[in-house]
C-alpha cells in the first residue's frame, strides 16, 4: 500500500479521498503519537493543539472533524480559523501546544484539500512520525471520558493579529516608547493573495510596514481559492503592476508558504533569483550561517554559479520544503527553500512563509536602492527543458545502465555550463528529465534525446 502521507501532508480530492471520517480518524490518531511529549510519563494540566484553515469551503467540516478527533482524544483544541501555513507554524511555537494542523492543500485547486501537522515548536513531522500516526489510524484505544474530554474554542482574531506582529517586526521592530517603524514607506506593491489564507495577513503586514499597496484576489468565497490567480497564475499580477506603475508585485499560493514576485515591468522573478538575493542580503550582514543556502535538486545551475562568484556555498536536498529544514537544521543553515517560492528564514521562521519572503524581499529592494530587477539580474537563469516519460519503470531509473550511461555522456557534453537530472514521480509511474544548458536549443536537445532513452529502457 502506498503511503498515506505524501510530500506535505495528506492530500486529496474533499469528501471523497479525504472524507470527514478521515479527517476525525487523523485527528484520533495524532493526538495518541504527538500527545506523548512527556515520554509516557504521566501529563499534568491540559493539553492543547492549535488548528487553522485556508479558505476552501471543505475546510469548514474538516476543521470540525479534526477537532473533534483530538478533543475526543483529550486534547483543548484552539481554532484559529482562516490564517496561512506558516501563521499555525509561527503560533504552535510561542503558544506552547503540543502540536499544530493546518487543514489546506496549498496550490492545488479548490475541490482538493489536505490535512499537515506541526510538531511542538512548529516544525513539520519527519516520515517516522508521520508513519506512526498511519500505523494507529482507526484503532480503538482507551479514550477519556468525563473531565478527559477536551474543549473547542476559538481566537481567530487575536491568532491573526499576533502573527502579523511577529512578521512585520522581522523588518521593522518596535522599540519601547517608540512608534511603528516604517522602512516600506514609499514603495508601491501590488499583491496577489490568490483569494486563500493571506487575503488579510499579507495586506495588512505589508501596510503596516509603510508600503502602499494594491490588493489583488482577496476576496475569498470558499471556492475561488487559486482560481487563474496566486502563484501558479501570475497573468492578472503582471498586468496590475504594470498598470498601476508599481515598484514590484508578491504572488502568494492559497496557504501563503510560498511567494513569488513580478519585477516592475512585469517579469517574474521565481523563487531562485528571490533566494539569491535573500541569501546575499544576509551574506552582507553577517547572518548567512556558514555563507551557505541550502537549495533543491530543482534549483536553477544559474543561482548556483551566481553565489559560487559571491563566495557563497549551496547544498543540495530533494524536492520539498521539509528536506529544506532538516539539511538546514543539521547543518545550522539560516536561509534555504525552492525555486517554487518556499523560502525559510530560520532567523524568523520554522517553515516556508510567502509573506515572510515578500516583506524581506521589499525591504532588500529598499535597503539596496535598487529595483527588483536589477537585484534580480545578478542571478540569471540558464534556459531549462523539463519533459515528463509517463508508462515507464521509475524504480528502475537510477540502476538501469543504458540509461545511467546515457546521463553521463550528456553530463559530459555539458560540462560546468549546464546539468541533466532524472527524477522518478513520487505518485505515478513517471521518471522527469531536466536538462540545463547555455542556450535553449541544446538544453531542449539533450533533454529529448533522454526523455527518448529513458523511454525505451523502462517501458512498462
Amino acid at each position: 500500500m502506498p503511503r498515506m502521507f505524501g510530500t506535505d501532508g495528506v492530500r486529496g480530492l474533499a469528501n471523497k479521498k479525504l472524507t470527514a471520517q478521515l479527517a476525525l480518524d487523523l485527528g484520533d490518531a495524532a493526538v495518541r503519537v504527538l500527545g506523548d511529549s512527556h515520554g509516557g510519563a504521566p501529563h499534568e494540566g491540559r493539553r492543547r493543539a492549535l488548528i487553522g484553515r485556508d479558505t476552501r469551503v471543505s475546510g469548514d467540516f474538516l476543521a470540525a472533524a479534526l477537532s473533534a478527533g483530538m478533543s475526543a482524544g483529550g486534547f483543548d483544541v484552539i481554532d484559529a480559523g482562516i490564517i496561512p501555513t506558516p501563521g499555525v507554524a509561527y503560533l504552535t511555537s510561542v503558544l506552547n501546544v503540543e502540536m499544530g494542523a493546518v487543514i489546506s492543500a496549498s496550490h492545488n485547486p479548490m475541490p482538493d484539500n489536505g490535512i499537515k501537522f506541526f510538531a511542538r515548536g512548529g516544525f513539520k513531522l519527519p516520515d517516522t512520525k508521520e508513519d506512526e500516526i498511519e500505523a494507529v489510524l482507526g484503532q480503538d484505544w482507551e479514550r477519556p471520558t468525563g473531565a478527559g474530554v477536551g474543549r473547542i474554542s476559538s481566537d481567530m482574531t487575536t491568532a491573526t493579529n499576533r502573527y502579523i506582529d511577529h512578521l512585520v517586526s522581522a523588518i521593522a521592530p518596535i522599540e519601547p516608547g517608540k512608534a511603528q517603524p516604517k522602512p516600506l514607506q514609499g514603495l508601491k506593491i501590488v499583491a496577489d493573495c490568490a483569494n486563500g489564507a493571506t487575503s488579510v495577513v499579507a495586506p495588512a503586514a505589508l501596510r503596516r510596514a509603510g508600503a502602499e499597496v494594491v490588493v489583488i484576489n482577496a476576496s475569498p468565497d470558499g471556492y475561488n481559492i487559486n482560481r487563474n490567480a496566486g502563484s501558479t497564475h501570475p497573468e492578472q499580477l503582471q498586468a496590475m503592476v504594470k498598470a498601476s506603475d508599481a515598484v514590484l508585485g508578491g504572488a502568494f499560493d492559497g496557504d501563503a508558504d510560498r511567494c513569488l514576485a513580478v519585477d516592475e515591468d512585469g517579469t517574474m522573478v521565481n523563487g531562485d533569483q528571490i533566494m539569491g538575493i535573500l541569501a546575499r542580503a544576509k551574506h552582507r550582514a553577517g547572518k548567512l550561517n556558514h555563507d551557505t543556502l541550502v537549495v533543491t535538486v530543482m534549483s536553477n545551475l544559474g543561482l548556483k554559479l551566481a553565489l559560487k562568484d559571491m563566495g557563497i556555498d549551496t547544498v543540495q536536498t530533494n524536492v520539498g520544503d521539509r528536506y529544506v529544514l532538516e539539511e538546514m537544521l543539521r547543518g545550522d543553515y539560516s536561509i534555504g527553500g525552492e525555486q517554487s517560492g518556499h523560502v525559510i528564514n530560520r532567523e524568523f521562521a520554522t517553515t516556508g512563509d510567502g509573506t515572510l519572503t515578500a516583506l524581506t524581499l521589499c525591504n532588500e529592494v529598499v535597503s539596496s536602492g535598487k529595483s527588483l530587477k536589477s537585484l534580480a539580474a545578478d542571478f540569471p537563469q540558464l534556459p531549462q527543458q523539463l519533459v515528463n516519460v509517463p508508462h515507464v519503470d521509475k524504480q528502475a531509473v537510477s540502476t538501469n545502465a543504458i540509461v545511467q550511461a546515457a546521463v553521463a555522456r550528456e553530463s559530459k557534453l555539458l560540462g560546468d555550463s549546464g546539468r541533466v537530472l532524472l527524477r522518478a514521480s513520487g505518485t505515478e509511474p513517471l521518471v522527469r528529465v531536466m536538462a540545463e544548458a547555455e542556450t535553449q536549443r541544446q538544453a531542449n536537445e539533450v533533454c529529448a534525446r533522454l526523455a527518448a532513452v529513458v523511454a525505451e529502457e523502462l517501458a512498462l
